[in-house]
């Protein structure tokens, strides 16, 4: 509203329409903020995309054999400052007897399958449906996807995230890569991480010389190595070590991808 000049005494009023910058500070405030949230979820929606993608650009950059990739778990033993204990071996300094019974006991299709056994999830999945308990189909690369990448314990939105991570990982990497990282990473026991650690650690002998029995056990203590003592087992993982033996020595072509 403008006041215009004085006319018989009395002023003159011109009513004019407030604009847009009249408002400006209430609207601008408004517009300021809602600005800002977009701005904030743009940004919370790139790191999670960033996130979701890195592991699968280390696994590009894991392809390169020099490279000696660490787990989650020994990030979080450092980050706790425990230390671990870890020796990189290359695959044809890790004894055929503990490939073959790490194999039979964790992956007896390892050779066959691109990542996942499908076949196997499937019946676990069955199984889940009929209420039924259900056994562990989780694959060497499933599980090395698992070690490397994500976190402990059971709940599907890691299991949704694994399965993609063990296929592309399978795609990307020889077999005889995959088995090399996945020995090397694996915890057998507390803060003792790879095949050479644990050889020396449970029997004082380099992960090369590791005898058929001392492979056996090593593998069969594979899904518990905190309870599951290898250099010191009770006589239920004397058994299953037995019976791995046995398995591991008929192995045959299971293992023709990493021995052709």
């Amino acid at each position: 509203m403008k006041a215009q000049p004085w006319k018989d005494g009395r002023p003159l009023l011109e009513i004019v329409p407030e604009t847009r910058a009249d408002t400006g500070t209430e609207t601008g405030e408004d517009g300021g903020l809602i600005g800002r949230l977009r701005r904030g979820w743009k940004r919370l929606v790139l790191l999670v995309l960033a996130l979701a993608a890195l592991p699968y650009l280390l696994i590009l950059l894991y392809t390169l054999e020099f490279v000696r990739p660490v787990s989650t778990l020994m990030l979080r033993d450092l980050v706790l400052l425990r230390g671990y204990d870890r020796q990189w071996v290359e695959f044809d300094d890790i004894s055929p007897n503990l490939v073959r019974s790490v194999m039979m006991s964790e992956d007896g299709q390892f050779c066959s399958h691109a990542g996942v056994d499908w076949r196997e999830m499937h019946a676990v999945v069955q199984d889940a449906l009929a209420g039924e308990p259900t056994r562990g189909a989780s694959t060497i690369p499933m599980q090395a996807a698992k070690n490397l990448f994500l976190w402990n314990g059971r709940s599907f939105l890691r299991k949704a995230m694994e399965l993609p991570l063990a296929v592309v990982a399978d795609f990307v990497w020889s077999k005889r890569r995959l088995m090399e990282i996945y020995l090397n990473i694996v915890e057998w026991g507390p803060g003792v991480y790879g095949i050479e650690a644990a050889a020396r650690h449970h029997f004082n002998v380099p992960a090369s010389k590791l005898s058929r029995r001392q492979a056996a056990l090593l593998a069969v203590s594979l899904p518990n190595p905190i309870e599951r003592n290898a250099g010191k087992p009770g006589r239920g993982l004397q058994r299953l070590a037995t019976l791995n033996e046995r398995r591991a020595s008929r192995s045959g072509d299971y293992i023709k991808c990493l021995y052709e």
